[in-house]
């Protein structure tokens, strides 16, 4: 997520959104052909229709979900806001609205581990309604916006007024991620472990675990902000996230602290190389570091967290070679990356990314899906297309062509497919994308 210097790479122009869409054979307002009476059925994310009937049938899309290993030609029922039936044909009668699918993705609503969406108070703060759940992400975590001193607001003023399904990690640092004057650990008295834990026991059913960012952010405290975010996780049997980036204490001591369960964050940073050698899970000569297969074998989730700054396809694709692949797939949207220059834009463009590498449509979605939901207690039933699941759906559409997808340091890889997202449903309700 830091917002670092990117000399080291040559910079390709930079590719909108709009120009992904564009050169895929399909402008933004042709996302909307073929709904059943748009304006009627669509709310936009802050604006709940909430006289709509909540009885929705999906018909005819490529349905995968990867948490009952489907992929195939299904019908998807919503009832009540929860997933009523999902059968290769559904009876049509009887229900509110029927939405074909055909030739398109169904995917459960995709699930973000790495977003930051305090907006108005935090620097990173975005909406989370705009950027998430309109583009098929209705469930994510909020890494570390709040601390302690700032959670209260963040319940009241975001969570509970946004559509998005959102939980949180609490920042260590009392102030979170409040202003990008000054790193929020540059004085440890910010990382304040009685006040962290009052205000875990105080929101208990939002937080779901611990954030420390390590690098920039910290400089020297970044061992002993990690220890203290740990003294409070085990306090309530929750992970820490960390992030990391140009760390003071070598990574190999940081990774150690991490235990089973706990989060790497923008793991496939910029590494491998002698110039980056002390930023990420690779060595100076390219290769996965033992402290990090280490983490992998204790069961230590490694997450992309792609950001502004903080995934390189060198990196990524010198992991794969050596049979290290993301646990999960976030996207860290925040202020600096979804606008006109990204390079993130989205949780469906990162996937897209992947499938640039070659990773299989249904290992991609997993990584969305069914990894992150099974990670965290979200406190819903959420990743899924199961009877009785929350009725969380993503519509996408395959768009072929050429496609160039750019990381966080100006690197470059063109693929042939792109997901883009047509139709959100969250408790029954539908929500068209928003493009900024």
């Amino acid at each position: 997520m830091s917002r670092m210097n990117r000399s080291r790479q040559p910079r390709e122009a930079p590719v909108t959104r709009r120009d992904f869409l564009t050169r895929g054979g399909g402008a933004v307002a042709g996302l909307a052909l073929g709904l059943p009476d748009p304006a009627a059925a669509m709310v936009g994310p802050g604006s709940r229709d909430r006289t709509q009937d909540t009885d929705l049938l999906i018909r005819g899309g490529r349905v995968i979900d990867p948490s009952q290993g489907l992929d195939g030609s299904f019908d998807v029922g919503i009832r009540g806001g929860l997933v009523a039936d999902l059968a290769p044909t559904l009876d049509p009668a009887g229900w509110r609205e029927v939405i074909d699918a055909d030739g398109r993705i169904v995917t459960p609503g995709l699930v973000d581990l790495h977003v930051h969406v305090y907006e108005g108070v935090s620097h990173y703060g975005i909406s989370a309604d705009r950027y998430c759940l309109s583009r098929g992400a209705t469930t994510v975590l909020d890494a570390g916006s709040a601390g302690a001193q700032t959670f209260d607001g963040f319940r009241r003023y975001v969570i509970d007024e946004q559509e998005t399904r959102i939980r949180a990690l609490l920042n260590i640092s009392v102030t979170g991620t409040l202003t990008d004057l000054r790193g929020e650990l540059r004085d440890l008295e910010y990382a304040d472990v009685s006040r962290a834990m009052r205000t875990v026991e105080e929101h208990r059913d939002l937080i779901l675990g611990v954030k420390v960012r390590a690098g920039g952010e910290s400089g020297p405290n970044d061992m002993a902000g990690t220890e203290r975010a740990l003294e409070v996780a085990e306090a309530f049997g929750l992970p820490i996230m960390l992030h990391i980036t140009r760390t003071v204490t070598p990574i190999g001591r940081l990774l150690g602290l991490l235990r089973e369960g706990d989060i790497l964050t923008h793991s496939f940073r910029l590494s491998g190389t002698p110039g980056a050698a002390d930023q990420g899970i690779l060595t100076g000569e390219g290769v996965v570091r033992e402290s990090a297969i280490a983490a992998l074998e204790r069961g230590v989730l490694f997450d992309v967290g792609h950001g502004g700054g903080s995934f390189s396809f060198d990196a990524m694709e010198m992991a794969m070679r050596q049979g290290v692949l993301p646990g999960t797939i976030s996207s860290d949207v925040h202020a600096y990356n979804v606008g006109a220059d990204g390079p993130v834009y989205d949780l469906a463009t990162t996937l897209s990314k992947f499938l640039a590498l070659g990773l299989p449509l249904a290992e991609v979605v997993r990584k969305a899906t069914e990894v992150p939901a099974g990670a965290l207690a979200w406190g819903a039933q959420v990743g899924t297309l199961r009877a009785g699941a929350e009725g969380d759906v993503a519509i996408f559409e395959m768009h072929t062509g050429e496609h160039r997808f750019r990381d966080a340091y100006g690197g470059v890889r063109t693929g042939s497919e792109m997901l883009v997202p047509w139709r959100t449903l969250k408790g029954g309700r539908s929500y068209l994308p928003q493009w900024s």
